[in-house]
Protein backbone atom coordinates (compact mmCIF):
# COMPACT_ATOMS: atom_id res chain seq x y z
CA UNK A 1 0.00 0.00 0.00
CA UNK A 2 1.45 3.44 -0.78
CA UNK A 3 1.61 5.87 1.45
CA UNK A 4 -0.77 8.60 1.63
CA UNK A 5 -0.50 11.78 0.47
CA UNK A 6 -0.99 14.71 3.03
CA UNK A 7 -1.44 18.36 2.30
CA UNK A 8 -1.05 20.46 5.39
CA UNK A 9 -2.92 23.79 5.31
CA UNK A 10 -2.66 26.86 7.89
CA UNK A 11 -3.30 30.46 7.90
CA UNK A 12 -1.15 33.36 7.91
CA UNK A 13 -1.28 33.79 11.57
CA UNK A 14 0.94 30.55 11.75
CA UNK A 15 4.66 32.49 12.10
CA UNK A 16 6.24 29.93 10.05
CA UNK A 17 9.52 31.05 8.13
CA UNK A 18 9.33 31.03 4.39
CA UNK A 19 11.95 28.12 3.69
CA UNK A 20 9.79 26.01 5.97
CA UNK A 21 6.91 26.47 4.72
CA UNK A 22 8.45 25.43 1.35
CA UNK A 23 10.29 22.47 2.30
CA UNK A 24 7.55 21.28 3.37
CA UNK A 25 4.87 22.24 0.90
CA UNK A 26 2.49 23.82 3.40
CA UNK A 27 -0.67 25.77 1.89
CA UNK A 28 -1.01 29.32 3.94
CA UNK A 29 -4.11 31.38 3.19
CA UNK A 30 -3.73 34.53 4.67
CA UNK A 31 -6.19 36.79 6.83
CA UNK A 32 -6.46 40.47 6.13
CA UNK A 33 -5.36 43.61 7.93
CA UNK A 34 -7.83 46.25 6.94
CA UNK A 35 -6.81 49.68 7.22
CA UNK A 36 -9.10 53.08 6.86
CA UNK A 37 -11.27 50.05 4.74
CA UNK A 38 -8.46 49.24 2.38
CA UNK A 39 -7.90 45.61 2.73
CA UNK A 40 -4.02 43.80 2.36
CA UNK A 41 -3.50 40.38 2.77
CA UNK A 42 -1.41 39.68 5.28
CA UNK A 43 2.64 38.81 4.60
CA UNK A 44 1.82 39.56 0.88
CA UNK A 45 0.40 42.82 0.46
CA UNK A 46 2.09 44.03 3.44
CA UNK A 47 4.65 43.53 5.57
CA UNK A 48 4.22 43.49 9.60
CA UNK A 49 6.93 46.14 9.83
CA UNK A 50 5.07 48.49 7.21
CA UNK A 51 1.90 48.05 9.43
CA UNK A 52 3.24 48.82 12.42
CA UNK A 53 4.90 51.87 10.93
CA UNK A 54 1.83 52.62 9.70
CA UNK A 55 0.05 52.14 12.55
CA UNK A 56 2.38 53.93 14.46
CA UNK A 57 1.95 57.62 11.93
CA UNK A 58 -1.23 57.53 10.52
CA UNK A 59 -4.97 58.06 11.57
CA UNK A 60 -7.50 56.06 10.71
CA UNK A 61 -9.33 52.91 11.48
CA UNK A 62 -6.77 49.49 11.97
CA UNK A 63 -8.78 46.21 12.00
CA UNK A 64 -8.88 42.80 10.86
CA UNK A 65 -10.63 40.73 8.55
CA UNK A 66 -11.13 36.93 8.11
CA UNK A 67 -9.72 35.11 4.66
CA UNK A 68 -13.01 34.60 2.14
CA UNK A 69 -14.57 31.27 1.87
CA UNK A 70 -14.08 31.26 -1.65
CA UNK A 71 -10.21 31.39 -0.83
CA UNK A 72 -10.05 27.88 0.48
CA UNK A 73 -12.87 27.00 -1.76
CA UNK A 74 -10.14 27.16 -4.77
CA UNK A 75 -7.42 26.29 -3.06
CA UNK A 76 -9.37 22.40 -1.84
CA UNK A 77 -10.33 22.26 -5.50
CA UNK A 78 -6.47 22.01 -6.26
CA UNK A 79 -5.91 20.48 -3.64
CA UNK A 80 -7.67 17.27 -4.20
CA UNK A 81 -5.80 16.67 -7.83
CA UNK A 82 -2.71 15.92 -6.56
CA UNK A 83 -3.69 15.04 -2.46
CA UNK A 84 -5.49 12.02 -0.62
CA UNK A 85 -6.62 14.54 1.72
CA UNK A 86 -5.70 17.43 4.03
CA UNK A 87 -4.74 18.20 7.66
CA UNK A 88 -5.29 22.16 8.46
CA UNK A 89 -4.58 23.77 11.89
CA UNK A 90 -6.00 27.01 11.76
CA UNK A 91 -5.89 30.12 14.47
CA UNK A 92 -8.68 30.11 16.92
CA UNK A 93 -12.14 30.19 16.28
CA UNK A 94 -13.30 32.39 18.86
CA UNK A 95 -11.12 34.46 17.34
CA UNK A 96 -11.62 34.18 13.67
CA UNK A 97 -13.79 32.69 11.52
CA UNK A 98 -11.15 31.28 9.71
CA UNK A 99 -11.04 27.56 10.68
CA UNK A 100 -14.97 27.17 10.01
CA UNK A 101 -14.12 28.77 6.56
CA UNK A 102 -11.57 26.47 5.91
CA UNK A 103 -14.00 23.35 7.17
CA UNK A 104 -17.02 24.30 5.35
CA UNK A 105 -15.01 24.48 2.32
CA UNK A 106 -13.83 21.03 2.06
CA UNK A 107 -17.04 20.18 2.65
CA UNK A 108 -18.37 21.66 -0.23
CA UNK A 109 -15.75 21.11 -2.32
CA UNK A 110 -15.29 16.83 -0.87
CA UNK A 111 -11.73 17.21 0.38
CA UNK A 112 -11.10 14.68 3.01
CA UNK A 113 -9.94 17.63 5.73
CA UNK A 114 -8.64 16.57 9.13
CA UNK A 115 -9.40 20.33 10.96
CA UNK A 116 -7.89 21.06 14.09
CA UNK A 117 -8.87 24.46 15.77
CA UNK A 118 -5.54 25.27 17.64
CA UNK A 119 -7.20 28.01 19.64
CA UNK A 120 -4.47 30.15 19.87
CA UNK A 121 -2.31 31.27 17.24
CA UNK A 122 1.40 32.84 16.39
CA UNK A 123 4.06 30.94 17.44
CA UNK A 124 2.36 28.18 19.46
CA UNK A 125 0.23 27.32 16.07
CA UNK A 126 3.54 27.48 14.17
CA UNK A 127 4.64 24.56 17.38
CA UNK A 128 1.65 22.37 16.24
CA UNK A 129 2.47 22.30 12.45
CA UNK A 130 5.86 21.19 13.00
CA UNK A 131 5.10 18.40 15.89
CA UNK A 132 2.26 17.89 13.45
CA UNK A 133 4.71 17.03 10.42
CA UNK A 134 7.04 15.18 13.14
CA UNK A 135 4.34 13.09 14.33
CA UNK A 136 3.45 12.15 10.84
CA UNK A 137 7.36 11.50 10.00
CA UNK A 138 7.03 9.14 12.55
CA UNK A 139 4.55 6.80 11.01
CA UNK A 140 1.55 7.91 12.72
CA UNK A 141 -1.96 8.12 10.84
CA UNK A 142 -4.24 11.29 10.61
CA UNK A 143 -6.83 10.45 13.82
CA UNK A 144 -3.50 9.59 15.95
CA UNK A 145 -1.84 13.49 14.80
CA UNK A 146 -5.05 15.11 15.20
CA UNK A 147 -5.54 13.75 18.79
CA UNK A 148 -1.52 14.33 20.04
CA UNK A 149 -2.30 17.97 18.63
CA UNK A 150 -5.71 18.32 20.35
CA UNK A 151 -4.24 17.33 23.62
CA UNK A 152 -1.02 19.12 23.10
CA UNK A 153 -3.67 22.80 22.80
CA UNK A 154 -3.92 22.91 26.57
CA UNK A 155 0.21 23.31 27.16
CA UNK A 156 -0.01 26.31 25.21
CA UNK A 157 1.22 29.61 26.26
CA UNK A 158 0.43 33.34 24.88
CA UNK A 159 0.92 36.16 26.91
CA UNK A 160 0.54 39.91 25.60
CA UNK A 161 1.02 43.07 27.23
CA UNK A 162 -0.10 46.23 25.07
CA UNK A 163 1.70 49.04 25.59
CA UNK A 164 -1.32 51.10 26.40
CA UNK A 165 -5.08 50.59 25.73
CA UNK A 166 -5.61 53.19 22.95
CA UNK A 167 -6.22 50.26 20.26
CA UNK A 168 -7.77 47.76 22.86
CA UNK A 169 -9.94 50.47 23.03
CA UNK A 170 -10.72 51.47 19.55
CA UNK A 171 -11.21 48.07 18.82
CA UNK A 172 -13.53 48.13 21.36
CA UNK A 173 -12.39 45.46 23.94
CA UNK A 174 -12.05 48.14 26.85
CA UNK A 175 -14.31 51.00 28.32
CA UNK A 176 -13.30 54.78 27.80
CA UNK A 177 -13.38 54.61 31.57
CA UNK A 178 -11.24 52.40 31.57
CA UNK A 179 -8.54 53.32 29.57
CA UNK A 180 -8.64 56.93 30.96
CA UNK A 181 -8.02 55.12 34.60
CA UNK A 182 -4.87 52.92 32.84
CA UNK A 183 -3.39 55.88 31.53
CA UNK A 184 -3.84 57.77 34.62
CA UNK A 185 -2.30 55.36 36.81
CA UNK A 186 -0.32 53.79 34.09
CA UNK A 187 -1.24 50.39 34.41
CA UNK A 188 -0.46 47.70 31.57
CA UNK A 189 -2.75 44.76 31.19
CA UNK A 190 -1.41 41.10 30.99
CA UNK A 191 -3.83 38.92 28.36
CA UNK A 192 -4.23 35.54 28.06
CA UNK A 193 -5.56 33.39 25.21
CA UNK A 194 -7.06 30.58 27.13
CA UNK A 195 -9.55 28.45 25.07
CA UNK A 196 -9.32 30.31 22.36
CA UNK A 197 -10.30 34.11 23.75
CA UNK A 198 -8.07 36.96 24.97
CA UNK A 199 -8.12 37.22 29.21
CA UNK A 200 -6.77 39.60 31.39
CA UNK A 201 -4.93 37.69 33.48
CA UNK A 202 -2.85 40.71 35.94
CA UNK A 203 -2.36 44.21 35.34
CA UNK A 204 1.06 46.21 36.50
CA UNK A 205 2.62 49.26 35.92
CA UNK A 206 5.84 48.90 34.75
CA UNK A 207 7.74 46.64 31.43
CA UNK A 208 9.84 45.23 34.44
CA UNK A 209 6.86 43.86 36.45
CA UNK A 210 5.24 42.68 33.51
CA UNK A 211 8.72 40.77 32.46
CA UNK A 212 8.79 39.35 36.22
CA UNK A 213 5.30 38.07 36.13
CA UNK A 214 5.84 36.43 32.82
CA UNK A 215 9.11 34.87 33.98
CA UNK A 216 7.06 33.74 37.01
CA UNK A 217 4.11 32.13 34.72
CA UNK A 218 7.22 30.37 32.81
CA UNK A 219 9.14 29.16 36.09
CA UNK A 220 5.82 27.34 37.50
CA UNK A 221 5.41 25.29 34.38
CA UNK A 222 8.93 24.61 34.47
CA UNK A 223 8.30 22.85 37.63
CA UNK A 224 6.15 19.99 36.08
CA UNK A 225 6.93 20.42 32.34
CA UNK A 226 9.56 20.24 29.86
CA UNK A 227 9.73 24.08 27.78
CA UNK A 228 12.48 23.96 25.06
CA UNK A 229 12.00 27.20 23.36
CA UNK A 230 10.48 30.32 24.25
CA UNK A 231 9.19 32.73 21.96
CA UNK A 232 9.58 36.75 22.47
CA UNK A 233 6.65 38.60 20.46
CA UNK A 234 6.56 42.38 19.87
CA UNK A 235 4.68 44.67 17.43
CA UNK A 236 8.02 46.31 15.88
CA UNK A 237 9.74 47.23 19.27
CA UNK A 238 13.24 45.32 19.22
CA UNK A 239 14.24 46.90 22.17
CA UNK A 240 11.98 45.85 24.61
CA UNK A 241 12.13 42.70 22.91
CA UNK A 242 15.75 42.50 23.39
CA UNK A 243 15.65 43.50 26.72
CA UNK A 244 12.52 40.34 27.68
CA UNK A 245 14.93 37.86 26.14
CA UNK A 246 18.23 38.79 27.98
CA UNK A 247 16.42 38.26 30.71
CA UNK A 248 14.90 35.38 29.82
CA UNK A 249 18.41 34.04 28.75
CA UNK A 250 19.91 35.46 32.36
CA UNK A 251 17.17 33.33 34.20
CA UNK A 252 16.50 30.24 32.26
CA UNK A 253 19.75 29.33 30.07
CA UNK A 254 18.83 25.86 28.93
CA UNK A 255 15.89 27.13 27.11
CA UNK A 256 16.51 28.37 23.21
CA UNK A 257 14.70 31.71 22.48
CA UNK A 258 13.74 33.48 19.55
CA UNK A 259 12.44 36.96 18.73
CA UNK A 260 9.28 37.24 16.27
CA UNK A 261 6.87 40.12 15.28
CA UNK A 262 3.87 39.81 16.43
CA UNK A 263 0.76 38.83 13.97
CA UNK A 264 -0.74 41.98 12.73
CA UNK A 265 -3.97 40.23 13.08
CA UNK A 266 -3.41 40.38 16.84
CA UNK A 267 -1.74 43.64 16.63
CA UNK A 268 -4.62 45.38 15.47
CA UNK A 269 -6.12 44.75 18.69
CA UNK A 270 -3.09 45.34 21.16
CA UNK A 271 -1.40 48.00 19.02
CA UNK A 272 2.26 49.13 18.61
CA UNK A 273 4.85 48.13 21.25
CA UNK A 274 2.77 45.32 22.82
CA UNK A 275 5.39 42.91 23.90
CA UNK A 276 4.76 39.11 24.95
CA UNK A 277 5.87 35.75 25.88
CA UNK A 278 5.32 32.11 24.64
CA UNK A 279 5.76 28.79 24.60
CA UNK A 280 4.52 25.18 24.65
CA UNK A 281 5.11 22.46 27.44
CA UNK A 282 6.11 19.44 26.22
Amino acid sequence: MSKAKIAWITDSTATLSKSFIEKHHIYVIPLHVVINDEFYKETIDISDQEFYERMKTEEGKFQSSQPSINDFVELYKKLKEDYDFGIAIHASSVLTGTYQSSVMAANMEDFKLYAIDSQIGSYPLSHLIKKGIELVGQGLDAEEVVSELNALRSETRLYLVPSNLDQLHKSGRVSGGQKILASLFNIKPILSIEAGAAQIKEKVRTDKKAIAWLASKLREDLETKTVEKVAIVHANDLNKAAVMEENINENFPGIETEIMMLIPVAGVHTGVGTIGLSWVCE
